[in-house]
């Protein structure tokens, strides 16, 4: 049975071993090749390198023998010109490892980023809307860096390791198989010291991975929020919260370096212990003449070496234990089903006319919490309809299960008589524009911002929709005009500004059906009534569908939905909604009417209304041209 950890809401599959080195071999896979022939110089390099104390002992047998000393002399100086070839190969095989693992890690990091990024764009709204920003980012990054971690360390420390062990007892067990099984035996020892006290010592490295998220993710939340947290007085709520999820990290990781400290001396005790009882049997094997004074150096040689690389082998074994503790955040995600998707059959809408229809719609949040209940309506093509209602009615729920940023629990959407859960999102969402309550730009120019909407149009074009949406109102006092970047999330702009740019993002796309969620809430009242020209211009034809708190922007719709607690309770024009007695639009009406009343006009706005009426003759030319 797969076991799942439930974290912010949202079941993750949990991850094996496996599962992490399956998505490492997806990114390394175009590069197998590169892959192998690094090893193999690896390989090569460290046999070599081995080879080359046997020469050593060589040197210091022919030095121990009395004799002539010329003849000596040559044989020495023939062995050391042996040594220094073998050494000039060595160097050549880690020249070439070195150009095959540059172009085979940097192809993979890149590889790895990319699909994590393609896979993790794709989850559906309510997942982004469960996980921090910043936690995300660190989540990829420090996938691709646990591979290059992981990497490292079995190309350059674990297989050459392995590789020298084998060379080495084979060389040795030639000489003294006795001497030769107390270094197997001493190895054996200290990599299972390594392994089953690092594997232990897992779960805290973990624990240590996933408050360093918690960490990163509560820094990216307040910066995020810096401006609420001025205007509220929060800064010092928010240090003593930072600090003690900083703290929390600080207990944890000062735990996991204990341990490793732990481990340390463990590996300091077996590095003397092997050092003794070696010296110990080659002193008893040469004292009864079996081996050489070459020997020992040769032994010596190796011991030190292997010890080294023993010693290393704990950083080995506990980076790569950290690795695999990054790596397996990034692959929950890559394992997480979609929690929306397009079906096999799925094919691509084909929107003739823009008729919409909901049957029998529900949908409840996590199966608990009922948002929409048996909505039953038809909107048809070409008809502008408002959603209006109390804040929590449920009205953005109702967008949302249109565009499918949400799938419903029941019933079915239709448009044109296709099912939408039987289309492809992409197709959807390229026959639907949307005007955000709160649009959210790229840290991109004003036209690539626009440019969106309809991504290789052209820059008339965008021009165009900039100008029919006013967006040149505010543009020709920007530095770069339409080049101008606008800041992280459009911080730049104010927020009528940013509605404005979303408005021409909508304009240029031109799509069928048209949503608007409180598209001039950000503007004031004598920007609001030139933008709702265009907007009526835009609206022309197109089934839309509008979203409003401020009815007096709805009273010309052919047709106002109002809901209440997740259901349609009443529907009909304006006019017919105000003869109704008890209807709830009327009261919402009556609560706003005194500021929009025809019969409570002062002189000074009829004025202001004459002018504007002046505007929109000025603003007509432009508007047609589009």
């Amino acid at each position: 049975m797969v076991q799942e950890k439930i974290q912010k809401g949202i079941v993750y599959p949990e991850v094996k071993l496996k599962d992490v080195l399956g998505a490492f071999w997806r990114g390394i896979r175009p590069q197998k090749w590169e892959l192998i022939f690094l090893t193999v110089s690896i390989i090569s390099a460290n046999i070599v390198t081995i080879i080359v104390p046997v020469f050593y002992k060589q040197f210091f047998d022919i030095i121990s023998i009395n004799g002539d000393k010329a003849a000596i002399a040559y044989n020495l100086l023939l062995i050391i010109i042996k040594i220094a070839v073998l050494n000039g190969f060595v160097w050549l095989f880690y020249r070439l490892a070195t150009v095959y693992n540059n172009a085979y890690q940097t192809g993979t990091i890149a590889r790895l980023k990319q699909q994590s990024y393609n896979y993790l764009i794709e989850h559906s709204y309510s997942f982004f809307s469960n996980n921090f920003t910043g936690s995300l980012v660190q989540r990829v990054n420090r996938f691709a860096r646990a591979f290059e971690t992981l990497s490292d360390r079995l190309i350059w420390d674990v297989l050459p390791l392995f590789v020298r062990i084998i060379s080495v007892i084979i060389i040795v067990s030639l000489i003294n198989k006795w001497i030769a099984l107390v270094i197997l035996v001493w190895i054996i020892i200290f990599i299972l010291f390594n392994v089953l006290f690092s594997r232990w010592k897992l779960k805290y490295d973990i624990l240590v991975a996933e408050i360093d998220s918690k960490t990163t993710g509560y820094l990216a939340d307040t910066i995020t929020n810096q401006n609420t947290i001025q205007l509220f007085n929060g800064q010092k709520f928010e240090s003593t919260g930072y600090k003690a999820v900083t703290d929390e990290q600080a207990k944890m990781t000062k735990t996991s370096w204990n341990l490793d400290a732990i481990m340390e001396g463990g590996q300091g005790f077996l590095g003397f212990a092997i050092q003794f009882l070696l010296f110990y049997f080659t002193i008893r094997y040469w004292s009864q003449g079996l081996i050489t004074i070459g020997v020992f150096v040769l032994l010596q040689v190796y011991i030190i070496g292997l010890i080294d690389q023993l010693w290393g082998f704990t950083r080995v074994v506990r980076n790569a234990y950290q690795a695999y503790a990054d790596a397996k955040e990034m692959v929950e995600i890559l394992l997480l089903p979609y929690e929306i998707k397009d079906t096999t059959e799925a094919k691509e809408i084909l929107v003739k006319s823009g008729e919409i229809e909901f049957k029998d719609l529900s949908f409840s949040f996590n199966k608990t919490r009922e948002a929409l209940k048996d909505i039953n309506l038809v909107i048809k093509p070409g008809e502008k309809v408002a959603l209006v209602g109390p804040s929590g009615a449920g009205k953005t729920t109702f967008v949302r299960l249109l565009l499918r940023l949400y799938s419903a629990t029941g019933g079915k959407i239709l448009i044109d008589g296709q099912d939408i859960s039987q289309i492809t999102q992409e197709s959807l969402r390229k026959n639907i524009s949307m005007v955000p309550q709160d649009p959210i730009l790229f840290h991109r120019t004003l036209a690539e911002n626009i440019g969106y909407g309809k991504r290789g149009s052209k820059k008339e074009e965008i021009e165009r929709a900039a100008n029919l949406a006013h967006c040149d109102e505010f543009i020709k006092n920007l530095p770069y005009g339409i080049e101008t970047y606008v800041g992280e999330r459009g911080v730049k702009l104010s927020g009528g500004e940013r509605q404005r740019v979303a408005i021409a993002r909508a304009i240029l796309k031109s799509a069928p059906i048209l949503i608007l969620d409180e598209a001039t809430s950000s503007l004031d009242s004598h920007s609001e009534m030139l933008i709702q020209d265009a907007l009526n211009n835009l609206m022309a034809g197109r089934t839309t569908i509008v979203i409003a708190h401020r009815l007096s922007t709805i009273q010309k719709m052919d047709k106002i939905i109002v809901i209440d607690d997740g259901k349609i309770i009443e529907q009909g024009s304006h006019g017919e909604l105000l003869a109704k007695e008890d209807s709830l639009y009327k009261k919402l009406w009556t609560l706003q009417a005194g500021g929009f009343l025809e019969d409570d006009k002062s002189e000074e706005e009829e004025e202001s209304e004459e002018k504007d009426d002046e505007d929109y003759e000025k603003n007509e030319a432009k508007i047609d041209s589009f």
